[in-house]
């Protein structure tokens, strides 16, 4: 037991650390990301490569095979946009809000394509060995792409050589959420029944291991000494199931994927993860409100494959600048539970070095793994 709380509050400082250096990208103006044009502002390339380099030397490209035909204008065909997590969850809701708009912006089909798997794995996989044209985008979120290579044996993809950050679109706060058959309607009556109780007598449900609303709950055990029992699911459609159905009464879940369930009152919000209260839930408090300290949040964000055109991607900036900027989609999105984010490539590609760093240690401190 003593281990284990060793570990708890070395997981908890490492923790704070990757949400400090995630905050500065939440809640920033739409303008800033893309003020300056997105051709002015080349996203990174992966090692090797050299921006404006011609498509016959682009990168991830491997020796002999063909090299992606150059593009004058984009997108002239269908886009699709792969999402690495099963209907319903955070990032599906976003991916369908971002085809759609930008589908208005460009004219061209824009097809929402699910393939969960692993964690995001398999997903991420299909994006960074597939078809390098432009046409095949991977939209994303920092717990799958950050994480994962830490967490798996061998995720199956290198989040920073197989891929070229195209933008970073929004931050989800997480919340805690009840069965409204669990004896507590606020965060005080949680914390004291949790307290009073053995340890384990109270369950939460998760994604997976080594997934955010996981290491959340880790991180509430370590900062109130108390000690919920993890229950890891395979994807957040079956552990959000078991929530709504009471079999297991707590958990952690991303604004977005509850949202609906809250309203309806078949869950009972008590606090939200992010450091301040979430616009989408202004009568619920945060957590770091009665537990000082506590703050996580995960970022989306849109890539396509190492060694598509630059050509597209300039042009691929551009559109996303404008489907950002439009008002109807800052509502939607808000209406989801997805606070707006904005970086331009560069920052955003140095937001993921730096979480892949910091997310390494946790994993480890917290001895979650997937072989």
């Amino acid at each position: 037991m003593n281990s284990n709380r060793h570990r708890r509050r070395e997981l908890f400082r490492l923790f704070s650390a990757t949400c400090l250096s995630t905050a500065g990208f939440a809640v920033q103006s739409q303008n800033t990301a893309h003020a300056q044009g997105a051709a002015q502002t080349p996203p990174v390339t992966p090692t090797g490569s050299q921006p404006g380099s011609q498509p016959g030397s682009q990168p991830g490209s491997q020796p002999g095979s063909p090299s992606p035909a150059p593009v004058d204008k984009y997108p002239t065909r269908p886009i699709t946009l792969v999402v690495p997590q099963t209907p319903g969850g955070t990032n599906d809701i976003v991916g369908r809000v971002v085809a759609q708009k930008l589908s208005d912006v460009t004219g061209t089909s824009v097809i929402v394509e699910n393939r969960p798997g692993a964690g995001g794995n398999i997903g991420t996989q299909a994006v960074a060995r597939g078809s390098k044209d432009g046409y095949t985008l991977l939209l994303t979120v920092s717990s799958a792409q950050a994480i994962n290579p830490a967490l798996y044996k061998n995720a199956g993809f290198d989040p920073v050589k197989d891929f070229t950050p195209v933008t970073l679109i929004g931050s989800v706060p997480n919340v805690l959420v009840v069965h409204p058959s669990f004896p507590a309607r606020s965060l005080d009556e949680f914390l004291a029944l949790v307290r009073s109780k053995p340890e384990s007598t109270f369950q939460y449900a998760s994604a997976g291991n080594g997934t955010l609303n996981h290491l959340l709950g880790e991180m509430m055990n370590q900062m109130t000494k108390t000690e919920v029992q993890h229950i890891p699911y395979k994807g957040v459609a079956q552990a959000l199931n078991d929530l709504l159905g009471g079999q297991v009464p707590i958990a952690f879940a991303s604004v977005p994927s509850v949202l609906q369930h809250i309203k309806a009152g078949k869950l009972v919000a008590l606090g939200v993860s992010s450091a301040k209260r979430s616009p989408v839930l202004p009568d619920t408090p945060a957590i770091a409100e009665k537990i000082p300290g506590f703050s996580g949040t995960l970022w989306i964000g849109l890539f396509a494959p190492a060694g598509a055109p630059r050509a597209a991607l300039t042009q691929l900036e551009a559109h996303m600048g404008q489907v950002q900027a439009a008002p109807e989609f800052k509502e939607k999105l808000l209406g989801s539970g997805v606070e707006l984010a904005s970086a331009t490539p560069t920052e955003f590609a140095n937001l993921l070095r730096d979480d892949l760093a910091t997310w390494a240690r946790i994993v480890k401190t917290s001895g979650a793994r997937v072989d």
